[in-house]
């Protein structure tokens, strides 16, 4: 039954009721996080409010299997991590779960896929296995019914000659890369792109230097020939995408907010001014739904945010709360 509510959520008080529904599930049924909520002494009777409710530090991933017990992972998606890194992992009970989060969630910004040709050059991500993203793209080229769709690992000459081809026939695409890549296709090429979206998924993946959301932007318009760079704000810990149309605000579907909570506290909430990342993602019903992850943000009265950085890891505060 929760399954299907979650992806008819038409007010903020849908959403509020559903939230409390599956933190109550999610207590009762994933063991890390009833054991998380335990130290913390959470009482059942006076979590009332989507505030009150615990939110699992994301390094949980990284550390223990989070998913409901007695319950079979369909999928393991994986981050990526840097070399010698301990990655996150995460077991994904009920795909359909997240197929139908990233296709809603894909046609309530942009409309049906089989609108668009997507054009993917995600090399960091094709290069290993269990990569989130990829599945959700791999998901949107098939249903784009389109076979000049596809995935560019190094074939800059390819891409740019489809690119090409596209624009030439007035065909209206996404593409759809990790930072360093988007850069190094525009260094080879400077395009002037009508009719195609461009669309960043961040990360320099340790390729090149990092830089701030608006330097990058800055190059990328210059280097495409375009108004807005469009962006996708998804980790591997969920299965729920933001998305910005430009200058970096994300709108997120019904079934995910966002929260901020004080940087020296980590039980604190903060408004009006940048704070620690916790988002609430009703799609991860079979894991946590309830995340505080290592990003700095800044929420904004209408709902939407705007993603600023993260955390060094020696300022995380308040969030390695237990070791089990």
């Amino acid at each position: 039954m929760l399954e299907k509510d979650i992806f008819n959520i038409n007010s903020s008080e849908d959403f509020e009721r559903i939230a409390l529904e599956i933190f109550r599930f999610q207590y009762e049924n994933v063991p890390v996080y009833q054991t998380f909520c335990n130290f913390l002494n959470t009482n059942l009777s006076e979590v009332k409010h989507t505030k009150d409710i615990p939110f699992l530090p994301i390094q949980f991933f990284k550390t223990h299997k989070v998913i409901a017990k007695d319950l079979p992972e369909e999928a393991l998606f994986t981050s990526s991590g840097t070399t010698g890194s301990i990655t996150s992992k995460h077991y994904v009970a009920d795909l359909k779960l997240y197929e139908e989060s990233f296709l809603n969630a894909f046609e309530m910004q942009y409309g049906n896929p089989s609108n668009f040709t997507f054009l993917a050059l995600l090399p960091s991500y094709l290069e290993r296995e269990g990569s989130s993203l990829i599945y959700m793209v791999e998901n949107l080229i098939e249903k784009s019914k389109d076979p000049n769709s596809g995935f560019y690992l190094y074939e800059m000459d390819a891409l740019i000659e489809k690119l090409d081809f596209l624009e030439k026939n007035g065909r209206k695409s996404i593409l759809i890369g990790v930072s360093y890549a988007l850069l190094d296709l525009i260094e080879k090429r400077k395009f002037q792109l009508k009719n195609t979206i461009v669309m960043e998924t961040g990360g320099m993946k340790g390729r090149r230097k990092e830089m701030i959301k608006e330097e990058l932007h800055e190059i990328l318009k210059k280097g495409f020939g375009v108004a807005k760079i469009h962006s996708e704000y998804g980790m591997t810990e969920l299965l729920s995408q933001g998305y910005s149309k430009g200058d970096g605000i994300f709108t997120c579907p019904p079934w995910m907010k966002i929260l901020t909570r004080d940087t020296e506290d980590a039980l604190s909430y903060t408004y009006g001014k940048t704070g620690g990342i916790n988002v609430i993602d009703l799609a991860n019903l079979f894991s946590c739904s309830f995340i505080a992850t290592q990003d700095l943000g800044k929420t904004f009265s209408d709902g939407t945010f705007e993603v600023l950085g993260r955390f060094d890891s020696s300022d995380i505060r308040g969030c390695n709360l237990m070791v089990l």
